[in-house]
């Protein structure tokens, strides 16, 4: 069955937060797009904690930002708690955390969906691709009314032939409360696609008032505000505690002596949970020497008394979880308002995707998120709006975004997700990205603003923003290495609250490399100092206090680059290929990567196969003159 007005140029199946990004993306550049959603309740919901950011994760939404996507200005605009975690750390592992409001980051995304010129909003389970001549030419939804387009996009998140257990019982759904994508699987299975299962819980939501929070330790935001977007003048908003409270002895005697009903420990759920982001069960069995764990508890939002227990994600049964919650501090009381629950789901694994995130079977499909093998909602809106671009861009005949590692936490995610085979549940982690110190929070605006404004999702007016920002970077730096702090008596009393003296004049960018000074001592020895911007003057700091390291690492860079000149043939038959090794050859014939450089991250794939490759490419001039 079809209809006229069912033609569209793109179809993106899923409105959580990869969905929004890439249907937001996809119609500012001009595409008329289709955003299909099993619930049109329910548009960026955030089935876990409320919270948007962290470390690594923070990182991800400022590139969003700073490419064009709608993250962070969510995000800013509906926090109700504003946090710099690792603020005592070195600025690669700095991160902004906000603790959002639960329904107004979902009305808030919504508003901008509907009020987005070239959005059509569908509330639709889609089963079938329609696939001619290896190309998607449209899908079909659960009522077989058919809708072409000359793309799609799938962020399914965990929706996919989901199914939710809680104890030995389970049932069919992708969150609790919302059906489960039937037929969609079984249509990509047809058309070549292979599927696997991964499994991921959340934790139980408490009644706000049966907690005892004399019981438990204040978490406060900041005084000082940072945002996730860099466009100006950010909202002020009343910020709201969080709290913590931890396990105990008794919290894990019960937790071993109902190991048997969990469905991860009896074999029920077959799928892998996230590594990093385990079970209350899990972080009992595997870290048995701990004698407690961190728990926070944190409000879902203000019109609700509904409480998040993070870091007690559970699928054991409903009656178990109460008598563990109330051995908890504070919690001796908790009336429970939803059980904790693990949910187990389809996935493609991304080695079949390209960096553009184009699957490699079939053209003009598109995929981002979950679906990919990730956990999280930032790793999520990062690929869904690289997926959105290119799905853009493939209809429009241009050339694919494909970020690189060295460019952003982004490109590092992706990278990974299509060269490595990934076994668990992706999060993304600083540790990840050997550029961590380049890839930075609060440099991502230097980054890929102008990608952004090229591609078309920054207009004139943010980026003549980011310019002047950029200027006065430039200026300051240019300024501090000539100005000299002299070593008088009212200098050193101020030095000396930090534990620092001088005996001569100093310039600013050699005073500002000393470990306890920072631009806000600057700024009491420096009445110039004081009228720079905030944003300037922390970039100012650490381009100045971290000089060596940086070039240190833009020289890695430099000679990591040059395994990216060696072009692989996309048609080379690893195969064929002597004096490699068996298991190399199975894994480069899977993947394919496109240089060297990709070749070389491969887990499997031997150095000494590298340097094999790298001659034969030599041999026949396919690469790229230095």
């Amino acid at each position: 069955m079809s209809y006229v007005n069912n033609k569209f140029d793109i179809v993106v199946v899923g409105a959580g937060h990869a969905g929004c990004e890439a249907a937001i993306a996809c119609a500012r550049l001009g595409a008329k797009v289709l955003l299909s959603t099993l619930n049109v309740e329910n548009i960026a919901l955030m089935p876990c904690n409320p919270a948007i950011g962290g470390p690594a994760k923070s990182t991800l939404v400022r590139e969003i930002d700073a490419l064009g996507g709608i993250m962070g200005e969510v995000a800013d605009a509906t926090y109700i708690q504003m946090k710099t975690l690792n603020s005592s750390k070195g600025p690669a592992v700095r991160a902004l955390r906000a603790q959002s409001d639960k329904r107004e980051y979902m009305h808030y995304m919504r508003n901008i969906i509907e009020s987005t010129d070239n959005i059509y909003l569908r509330q639709a389970c889609i089963v079938e691709l329609k696939v001619e001549n290896g190309r998607v030419v449209g899908v079909v939804d659960e009522f077989g009314i058919e809708y072409s387009a000359r793309a799609v996009i799938l962020t399914t998140g965990t929706s996919l032939m989901g199914r939710i257990f809680v104890g030995l019982n389970s049932y069919s759904a992708g969150r609790l409360g919302e059906q489960a994508a039937i037929g969609l699987s079984d249509s990509l299975i047809k058309n070549g696609i292979t599927l696997k299962k991964l499994k991921t819980g959340t934790p139980p939501r408490v009644d706000k008032r049966t907690i005892d929070y004399s019981k438990l330790q204040v978490e406060t935001g900041d005084e000082e505000l940072n945002f996730y977007s860099f466009k100006p003048n950010r909202p002020i908003r009343p910020q709201y505690p969080c709290y913590l409270t931890g396990t105990n002895e008794e919290t894990h005697n019960i937790i071993r002596a109902n190991l048997d009903k969990s469905p991860m420990y009896s074999g029920l759920i077959q799928g892998v949970g996230p590594r990093y982001c385990p079970s209350i069960e899990d972080k009992v069995v595997r870290f048995a020497q701990n004698s407690s764990h961190h728990i926070f508890v944190e409000p879902e939002g203000l019109g609700t008394y509904e409480m998040y227990i993070q870091g007690f994600s559970s699928s054991l049964p409903a009656d178990v979880q109460v008598k563990m919650l109330r051995t908890l501090p504070g919690l001796e009381k908790a009336h429970v308002i939803k059980p904790a629950y693990a949910v187990e789901y389809d996935y493609v694994p991304a080695v079949q995707t390209t960096h553009s995130l184009m699957s490699k079977v079939v053209q003009g499909l598109f995929l981002g998120g979950q679906i990919n093998g990730t956990s999280g909602y930032e790793e999520a809106a990062a690929q869904g709006l690289v997926a959105g671009i290119n799905a853009f861009n493939y209809i429009s005949g241009c050339e694919m975004l494909e970020l690189s590692r060295s460019s952003s936490y982004i490109g590092t995610l992706i990278d990974d997700l299509v060269t490595k085979d990934i076994q668990d549940p992706y999060r993304m982690l600083t540790s990840r990205s050997e550029y961590r110190l380049l890839l930075r929070q609060d440099n991502a605006d230097e980054r890929l603003s102008e990608i952004g404004h090229k591609i078309g999702l920054i207009d004139n007016k943010q980026y003549d923003i980011f310019k002047q920002k950029q200027e006065h970077i430039k200026q300051e730096l240019e300024r501090i290495q000539k100005v000299t702090i002299h070593a008088t008596e009212d200098v050193n009393d101020i030095l000396a609250k930090y534990g620092e003296h001088i005996d001569r004049g100093m310039r600013i960018s050699e005073l500002i490399k000393r470990p306890n000074i920072n631009y806000k001592v600057i700024q009491e020895l420096d009445s110039d100092s004081r009228n720079v911007p905030r944003d300037v003057s922390e970039q100012v700091e650490i381009l100045t206090k971290y000089d060596g390291y940086l070039k240190r690492q833009e020289y890695q860079i430099e000679q990591a680059s040059k395994l990216d000149k060696f072009k692989i043939p996309e048609d080379l038959d690893y195969s064929k290929i002597e004096h490699i090794s068996s298991e190399s050859k199975d894994k480069l014939n899977k993947i394919r990567p496109k240089t060297l450089a990709q070749a070389s991250r491969i887990g499997g794939v031997k150095p000494a196969d590298i340097s094999v490759l790298m001659v034969m490419l030599e041999r026949h001039k396919l690469y790229d003159k230095i």
